[in-house]
Protein backbone atom coordinates (compact mmCIF):
# COMPACT_ATOMS: atom_id res chain seq x y z
CA UNK A 1 0.00 0.00 0.00
CA UNK A 2 1.36 3.34 -1.00
CA UNK A 3 1.67 6.10 2.20
CA UNK A 4 -0.29 9.15 0.54
CA UNK A 5 1.79 12.54 1.19
CA UNK A 6 2.16 13.60 4.44
CA UNK A 7 -0.18 16.56 4.17
CA UNK A 8 -2.73 14.43 2.70
CA UNK A 9 -2.78 12.14 5.94
CA UNK A 10 -2.95 15.04 7.98
CA UNK A 11 -5.78 16.75 6.94
CA UNK A 12 -8.11 13.05 7.06
CA UNK A 13 -7.90 13.84 11.05
CA UNK A 14 -9.01 17.45 9.78
CA UNK A 15 -12.14 16.40 7.63
CA UNK A 16 -14.17 15.09 11.36
CA UNK A 17 -16.54 17.88 12.57
CA UNK A 18 -15.82 16.01 15.93
CA UNK A 19 -11.93 16.20 15.91
CA UNK A 20 -12.04 19.74 17.71
CA UNK A 21 -12.24 18.39 21.64
CA UNK A 22 -9.29 15.72 20.20
CA UNK A 23 -7.21 18.56 19.01
CA UNK A 24 -7.38 20.18 21.74
CA UNK A 25 -6.25 17.01 23.79
CA UNK A 26 -3.41 16.41 21.30
CA UNK A 27 -2.50 20.33 22.19
CA UNK A 28 -2.30 19.61 25.87
CA UNK A 29 -0.53 16.48 25.37
CA UNK A 30 2.38 19.00 23.98
CA UNK A 31 1.53 21.59 26.68
CA UNK A 32 2.16 19.31 29.43
CA UNK A 33 3.82 16.23 28.64
CA UNK A 34 0.87 13.88 30.20
CA UNK A 35 -2.12 12.28 28.73
CA UNK A 36 -3.48 12.80 32.76
CA UNK A 37 -2.92 16.06 32.70
CA UNK A 38 -4.14 16.50 29.32
CA UNK A 39 -7.32 15.10 30.37
CA UNK A 40 -7.57 16.80 33.58
CA UNK A 41 -7.29 19.96 31.12
CA UNK A 42 -9.47 18.85 29.18
CA UNK A 43 -12.35 18.16 31.44
CA UNK A 44 -12.68 14.32 30.15
CA UNK A 45 -11.24 11.12 31.28
CA UNK A 46 -7.85 9.60 31.03
CA UNK A 47 -9.42 6.78 28.67
CA UNK A 48 -11.25 9.08 26.89
CA UNK A 49 -7.93 11.34 26.27
CA UNK A 50 -6.14 8.10 24.40
CA UNK A 51 -9.47 7.67 22.74
CA UNK A 52 -8.89 11.06 21.26
CA UNK A 53 -4.99 10.94 20.54
CA UNK A 54 -5.92 7.21 18.96
CA UNK A 55 -8.63 8.53 16.74
CA UNK A 56 -6.57 11.20 15.76
CA UNK A 57 -3.83 9.11 14.67
CA UNK A 58 -5.94 6.37 12.76
CA UNK A 59 -7.21 9.23 10.80
CA UNK A 60 -4.02 10.94 10.21
CA UNK A 61 -2.13 7.51 9.81
CA UNK A 62 0.77 8.98 11.72
CA UNK A 63 2.24 8.46 15.00
CA UNK A 64 1.49 11.61 17.06
CA UNK A 65 2.00 10.89 20.66
CA UNK A 66 4.93 8.73 21.62
CA UNK A 67 4.79 7.61 25.47
CA UNK A 68 7.95 8.21 27.51
CA UNK A 69 8.99 5.67 30.32
CA UNK A 70 11.05 6.13 33.30
CA UNK A 71 11.44 8.82 36.19
CA UNK A 72 9.47 9.13 39.79
CA UNK A 73 5.99 9.94 37.50
CA UNK A 74 6.33 6.51 36.05
CA UNK A 75 7.11 8.15 32.51
CA UNK A 76 4.99 10.45 30.28
CA UNK A 77 4.40 11.74 26.86
CA UNK A 78 5.67 13.32 24.07
CA UNK A 79 4.00 14.73 20.84
CA UNK A 80 5.75 14.00 17.06
CA UNK A 81 6.96 16.17 14.98
CA UNK A 82 3.82 14.73 12.84
CA UNK A 83 1.58 15.96 15.92
CA UNK A 84 2.93 19.61 16.19
CA UNK A 85 2.69 19.59 12.16
CA UNK A 86 -0.74 18.78 12.78
CA UNK A 87 -2.16 21.13 15.25
CA UNK A 88 -0.15 23.90 13.08
CA UNK A 89 -1.97 23.21 10.39
CA UNK A 90 -5.32 23.50 12.17
CA UNK A 91 -4.33 26.72 13.22
CA UNK A 92 -3.89 28.01 10.15
CA UNK A 93 -7.17 26.26 8.60
CA UNK A 94 -9.23 27.95 11.33
CA UNK A 95 -7.82 31.27 10.80
CA UNK A 96 -8.62 30.65 6.84
CA UNK A 97 -12.71 29.47 7.66
CA UNK A 98 -12.91 32.54 9.98
CA UNK A 99 -12.16 34.93 7.11
CA UNK A 100 -13.90 33.06 4.50
CA UNK A 101 -16.95 32.71 6.73
CA UNK A 102 -16.73 36.52 7.53
CA UNK A 103 -16.31 37.43 4.15
CA UNK A 104 -19.44 35.21 2.83
CA UNK A 105 -21.44 34.81 5.93
CA UNK A 106 -22.48 38.83 6.58
CA UNK A 107 -23.82 37.58 9.34
CA UNK A 108 -25.92 34.89 8.56
CA UNK A 109 -25.99 31.49 9.64
CA UNK A 110 -24.55 29.03 7.85
CA UNK A 111 -25.36 25.36 7.56
CA UNK A 112 -23.88 23.17 10.08
CA UNK A 113 -23.44 19.88 7.54
CA UNK A 114 -21.22 22.16 5.06
CA UNK A 115 -18.07 20.73 5.62
CA UNK A 116 -18.86 17.10 6.67
CA UNK A 117 -18.34 14.22 4.42
CA UNK A 118 -20.34 11.06 5.47
CA UNK A 119 -22.19 8.37 3.66
CA UNK A 120 -25.18 9.20 5.82
CA UNK A 121 -28.21 10.25 3.87
CA UNK A 122 -29.58 11.66 6.94
CA UNK A 123 -28.40 14.64 8.67
CA UNK A 124 -30.67 16.92 10.49
CA UNK A 125 -29.47 19.92 12.50
CA UNK A 126 -30.34 19.60 16.68
CA UNK A 127 -29.87 20.64 19.77
CA UNK A 128 -29.33 18.79 22.77
CA UNK A 129 -31.66 18.80 25.03
CA UNK A 130 -30.29 16.30 28.11
CA UNK A 131 -27.37 14.04 28.49
CA UNK A 132 -28.33 11.76 30.91
CA UNK A 133 -25.94 8.26 32.02
CA UNK A 134 -27.69 5.11 32.04
CA UNK A 135 -26.07 4.53 35.80
CA UNK A 136 -23.05 5.13 37.39
CA UNK A 137 -20.85 2.43 36.23
CA UNK A 138 -22.79 1.86 32.93
CA UNK A 139 -19.96 3.44 29.82
CA UNK A 140 -22.47 4.61 27.73
CA UNK A 141 -25.16 7.69 27.65
CA UNK A 142 -28.56 8.59 26.33
CA UNK A 143 -28.49 12.27 24.59
CA UNK A 144 -32.09 13.65 24.10
CA UNK A 145 -32.25 15.98 20.93
CA UNK A 146 -34.86 18.10 20.23
CA UNK A 147 -35.21 18.65 16.31
CA UNK A 148 -36.80 21.45 14.36
CA UNK A 149 -40.19 20.18 14.46
CA UNK A 150 -40.01 19.69 17.77
CA UNK A 151 -39.80 15.64 18.18
CA UNK A 152 -37.46 14.24 20.35
CA UNK A 153 -34.75 11.91 19.37
CA UNK A 154 -32.29 10.09 21.46
CA UNK A 155 -28.99 8.73 20.94
CA UNK A 156 -26.79 6.15 22.61
CA UNK A 157 -23.56 7.23 22.53
CA UNK A 158 -20.28 5.89 24.88
CA UNK A 159 -19.29 8.42 28.04
CA UNK A 160 -15.47 9.02 26.48
CA UNK A 161 -17.81 10.10 23.34
CA UNK A 162 -20.18 12.59 24.63
CA UNK A 163 -16.94 13.84 26.71
CA UNK A 164 -14.83 14.47 23.35
CA UNK A 165 -17.62 15.81 21.40
CA UNK A 166 -18.19 18.01 24.96
CA UNK A 167 -22.17 17.18 24.94
CA UNK A 168 -24.37 19.57 26.85
CA UNK A 169 -27.83 20.55 27.24
CA UNK A 170 -28.52 23.61 24.52
CA UNK A 171 -25.86 22.71 21.99
CA UNK A 172 -26.67 22.17 18.06
CA UNK A 173 -25.48 19.38 16.69
CA UNK A 174 -26.53 17.45 13.71
CA UNK A 175 -28.24 13.74 14.16
CA UNK A 176 -26.98 11.60 11.46
CA UNK A 177 -28.44 8.14 10.42
CA UNK A 178 -27.78 5.49 7.92
CA UNK A 179 -31.29 5.24 5.52
CA UNK A 180 -30.90 1.56 5.65
CA UNK A 181 -31.15 1.85 9.38
CA UNK A 182 -34.60 3.53 9.26
CA UNK A 183 -37.79 1.43 8.97
CA UNK A 184 -40.84 3.83 7.67
CA UNK A 185 -44.26 3.65 8.54
CA UNK A 186 -47.86 4.75 7.72
CA UNK A 187 -49.93 7.18 9.03
CA UNK A 188 -49.95 9.33 12.50
CA UNK A 189 -48.35 7.65 15.07
CA UNK A 190 -47.74 8.41 18.52
CA UNK A 191 -44.29 7.95 20.31
CA UNK A 192 -45.82 6.02 22.60
CA UNK A 193 -46.85 3.28 21.11
CA UNK A 194 -43.12 3.29 19.03
CA UNK A 195 -41.57 2.41 21.99
CA UNK A 196 -43.81 0.10 23.76
CA UNK A 197 -43.19 -1.98 20.44
CA UNK A 198 -39.38 -1.22 20.74
CA UNK A 199 -38.14 0.25 23.62
CA UNK A 200 -34.97 1.32 22.01
CA UNK A 201 -36.79 3.29 18.86
CA UNK A 202 -37.26 7.17 18.21
CA UNK A 203 -39.57 8.30 15.80
CA UNK A 204 -39.72 11.16 13.17
CA UNK A 205 -43.26 12.34 12.42
CA UNK A 206 -43.38 13.47 8.51
CA UNK A 207 -45.25 13.74 4.83
CA UNK A 208 -44.24 11.26 1.98
CA UNK A 209 -42.23 13.58 -0.50
CA UNK A 210 -40.95 10.99 -2.81
CA UNK A 211 -40.92 7.13 -3.07
CA UNK A 212 -39.61 4.48 -5.15
CA UNK A 213 -40.10 0.82 -5.48
CA UNK A 214 -36.69 -1.16 -5.48
CA UNK A 215 -35.03 -3.50 -8.11
CA UNK A 216 -33.20 -6.41 -7.98
CA UNK A 217 -32.88 -8.44 -4.59
CA UNK A 218 -34.32 -5.41 -3.11
CA UNK A 219 -37.82 -5.52 -4.61
CA UNK A 220 -39.88 -6.24 -2.16
CA UNK A 221 -38.67 -2.73 -0.14
CA UNK A 222 -39.87 1.20 -0.97
CA UNK A 223 -37.15 3.75 -0.71
CA UNK A 224 -39.38 6.72 1.19
CA UNK A 225 -38.50 10.28 1.79
CA UNK A 226 -40.26 12.15 4.42
CA UNK A 227 -40.88 15.59 4.53
CA UNK A 228 -40.51 16.39 8.31
CA UNK A 229 -42.71 18.20 10.67
CA UNK A 230 -40.36 21.64 11.21
CA UNK A 231 -38.24 21.32 7.72
CA UNK A 232 -36.02 18.56 6.61
CA UNK A 233 -36.01 15.32 5.48
CA UNK A 234 -35.83 12.05 6.23
CA UNK A 235 -35.27 8.62 4.01
CA UNK A 236 -35.84 4.94 5.09
CA UNK A 237 -37.50 2.16 3.72
CA UNK A 238 -40.45 0.51 3.80
CA UNK A 239 -41.56 -3.28 3.21
CA UNK A 240 -43.95 -4.27 0.91
CA UNK A 241 -47.20 -3.94 0.42
CA UNK A 242 -46.98 0.37 1.44
CA UNK A 243 -49.86 1.25 -0.13
CA UNK A 244 -49.11 4.76 0.34
CA UNK A 245 -48.77 7.93 -1.72
CA UNK A 246 -47.22 11.06 -1.82
CA UNK A 247 -48.40 13.68 0.61
CA UNK A 248 -50.16 11.66 2.87
CA UNK A 249 -48.75 11.20 6.97
CA UNK A 250 -46.03 8.37 7.62
CA UNK A 251 -43.25 8.42 10.34
CA UNK A 252 -39.39 7.17 10.54
CA UNK A 253 -38.45 4.61 13.05
CA UNK A 254 -35.08 3.95 14.02
CA UNK A 255 -33.13 2.18 17.05
CA UNK A 256 -31.20 4.71 19.24
CA UNK A 257 -27.76 3.20 18.83
CA UNK A 258 -27.97 3.93 15.23
CA UNK A 259 -28.28 7.76 15.26
CA UNK A 260 -24.73 9.02 15.43
CA UNK A 261 -23.99 12.80 16.34
CA UNK A 262 -21.92 15.40 14.47
CA UNK A 263 -20.70 18.77 15.78
CA UNK A 264 -20.08 21.57 12.73
CA UNK A 265 -16.54 21.48 11.44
Amino acid sequence: MTTPPLHTALSEALGHAPSDKRLEVLRRVGETGSISQAARDAGISYKAAWQAIDTLSNLSGQTLVERTVGGSGGGGAVITPQGLQLLALADELAKAREAVLARFAGGAALPMGLGLRTSMRNQLPCRVEAVEPLGPDDPTVLVRLRTPGQALLTSSVTRESADLLALRAGLEVLALCKATAVRIGRGEVEEASVAEEAPSQCVLPGRIERLARGQGHRHGRFEVVLGLDGGGQWVGFAEHPFAARKGQRAWAAMGVSALVIGLAG
